[in-house]
């Protein structure tokens, strides 16, 4: 039986912030400044491997030596389009949830969460059928956070305001 540390954390490790990682819900608002998007739903995934973004109509292209993508991003399903570009820096196979794999093109991108900005891999696909434009999975996580599946949305949305610690109201 192991003794559990302050936070409920088993072994003694203490909290995710005592730590030094903050703790994100199983979805949470993110933003893709360098796309043009600055508040997309995500859900937090550390069953996936690797993040990926929901697009339309690709095509890519060579831009000097470097091969391109350019995308249509749709942050919600009556939202407008918005047009995108980005270096492809990988293509990998990836097996989705069913089981189905394909081979995705990889991008490099930075995201925002929390306040925090730091470059994570996405690759593009359609997830029109999914309920989240935006998988974040564990290569974006690692290091950086804790997920606590009993939290959602641990940051504010667009147009909300979150007061500080210790405000009423």
């Amino acid at each position: 039986m192991s003794a559990r540390a302050p936070g409920g954390m088993a072994g003694g490790q203490g909290s995710a912030e005592a730590r030094g990682k903050g703790v994100l819900g199983w979805r949470e608002w993110v933003a893709l400044p360098e796309l043009g998007l600055t508040a997309i739903r995500a859900k937090v995934d550390t069953g996936a491997r690797t993040s990926c973004l929901h697009v339309e109509s690709s095509e890519t292209f060579w831009r000097g030596d470097a091969e391109w993508v350019r995308f249509q991003l749709r942050p919600e399903r009556d939202a407008e389009a918005v047009p995108a570009e980005a270096l492809i820096v990988d293509r990998r196979d990836v097996t989705d949830s069913s089981g189905h794999r394909s081979l995705r093109v990889f991008i490099r991108t930075s995201l925002v969460v929390r306040g925090q900005q730091y470059p994570i891999e996405l690759n593009l696909t359609n997830r029109l059928q999914m309920l989240f434009p935006m998988l974040l999975g564990r290569t974006a996580l690692i290091g950086r956070w804790m997920v606590d599946p009993s939290r959602s949305f641990t940051a504010p949305g667009p147009g909300e305001h979150v007061p500080p610690s210790g405000a009423s109201g």
